[in-house]
């Protein structure tokens, strides 16, 4: 790993030159390193699929290629990583505009990565006047390298902290500096999802995607939804498989060991509930079908890990029926969010992932059980149907019925997949590993990116 310098000065003395002589540090914005190690019960594979794609690389970068600027949002560590590895490994450079918890080894030590933490420290446990300073100060770096930026190209991830500013004023001011923008729309409309939507947030979408030169979406119904929503052409709009999550740690520890760290007993039947908890995730039905498969068989356990989303009003609606009476001491529940460091355990310890959506396109959840050889029982909804192999990687039951829910469960315990789960696991997770591949993604992408003068192209200086 090169040695640490310092964080490139933002201020009006900066040069374009200064940013990129930052490549490959991993330096918040106090000046301390900030890249981070793979834990020492890590097994060498952990990065194993990013490794490879980097390993693809031409030895020799052509005095013109092109450059793209990532937009992280400072967030989904598994998805940007998977991305940058897949784009570099087709002969992309990138400006990786990061956070300290996306500095990690792989991404300082690749000769084709730029990192730039713009976004420093995102602790969860910072005061209200820590949190405003420090996105108040992304943004002023953000604004002042996007003016200095020799990537002509910039590719959104996610947007920031304020969706309005995101949509409007700052794609506005990335036109304005004749910026190409592509943008990858993980949900079309979060806010229709979240039960929350607006006219200021319709509009700001529209914003957003009429201004962006092509977006990506994960499925043919995202991009049928933005079309006759927002009226974007379906030409615009290219859909991609949803990477599969190569980067949480997945050490040797057994489906046995994980078990026991969690007190579960062997014939125990684990599932689990995985991810934020919100509304949309109706996890409600889930509570409800375990009521009743418990009248039936009390060797049911149920594992509630994640963290409640915006308001907490949900979660406190539906945690009675999970903490009192005879089903208390069936439930495993972490409310809190779960570093990677810390998710293997879980889809390890249990037998079968459960998905109870009650509106969603995609699921990043379902592809990271995949990536354990974990199966899955998801509701219809969105594109879930067409992600599971009924009987091979799991089963899918009707939306908002518990019951029907509870009996898909039991099916699946009496299942030839649930008898031969230990050797099922690998074949799930080399079905996930082709099905998804970050090497499809980048060349999906690299083949739709907007073309660009030669000129444009220029070096990007490392």
């Amino acid at each position: 790993m090169n040695p640490v310098g310092k964080t490139p000065d933002f201020g009006s003395s900066s040069s374009p030159e200064a940013l990129h002589r930052s490549s490959r540090r991993g330096v918040g914005p106090s000046g301390s390193e900030a890249a981070v190690s793979p834990s020492s019960s890590t097994s060498s594979s952990q990065f194993s699929t990013i490794d490879t794609l980097s390993d693809t690389q031409s030895s020799v970068v052509g005095p013109r290629t092109l450059c793209v600027s990532l937009l992280t949002g400072g967030g989904d560590k598994p998805y940007a990583l998977g991305m940058t590895a897949a784009l570099t490994s087709v002969g992309v450079q990138v400006d990786f505009i990061g956070s300290d918890e996306l500095s990690a080894p792989e991404l300082l030590s690749n000769s084709r990565v730029n990192f730039l933490n713009l976004r420093g420290d995102q602790r969860h446990d910072a005061n209200w006047t820590e949190k405003i300073l420090r996105v108040l100060k992304y943004y002023v770096r953000l604004i002042v390298y996007a003016a200095m930026a020799k990537p002509r190209l910039f590719h959104i991830l996610w947007n920031n902290k304020f969706q309005l500013l995101d949509c409007t004023l700052l794609m506005f001011y990335y036109r304005l500096l004749g910026k190409k923008v592509v943008f990858t729309a993980h949900n079309v409309n979060a806010g229709k999802r979240d039960s929350n939507d607006s006219w200021f947030n319709r509009v700001s979408l529209k914003i957003q995607y009429s201004l962006c030169d092509h977006i990506f979406v994960h499925t043919d119904g995202m991009k049928r939804e933005i079309a006759s929503e927002f009226r974007i052409p379906e030409s615009k709009v290219s859909v991609i498989p949803f990477g599969i999550n190569n980067t949480v740690p997945n050490t040797s520890l057994s489906s046995a060991e994980a078990k026991r760290e969690l007190g579960l007993r062997s014939d125990d039947k684990a599932l689990l509930f995985f991810g934020n908890i919100a509304p949309y995730k109706g996890l409600e039905y889930l509570i409800a079908a375990f009521h009743e498969l418990l009248k039936r068989d009390r060797t049911y356990r149920l594992l509630v890990v994640g963290k409640p989303k915006g308001s907490e009003s949900y979660w406190n609606r539906v945690r009675p029926d999970i903490t009192s009476g005879d089903i208390a001491n069936k439930v495993i529940a972490k409310i809190e969010y779960v570093p990677d460091e810390e998710t293997e355990v879980y889809f390890k310890a249990a037998d079968v992932l459960v998905l109870p959506y009650i509106h969603v396109f995609q699921s990043g959840v379902l592809f990271l059980g995949y990536s354990f050889g974990l199966p899955a029982i998801a509701a219809d909804v969105g594109s879930l149907k067409e992600e599971i192999i009924e009987g091979e990687t799991g089963f899918v039951f009707k939306a908002r019925d518990s019951s029907d829910l509870a009996r898909r469960i039991e099916n699946y315990f009496n299942s030839a997949l649930f008898r031969n789960l230990e050797s099922r696991r690998g074949e799930i997770k080399a079905y996930a590993n082709e099905r998804y591949s970050w090497h499809k993604v980048a060349t999906i992408m690299a083949s739709v990116y907007p073309p660009l003068p030669t000129s444009d192209l220029s070096p990007c200086s490392l």
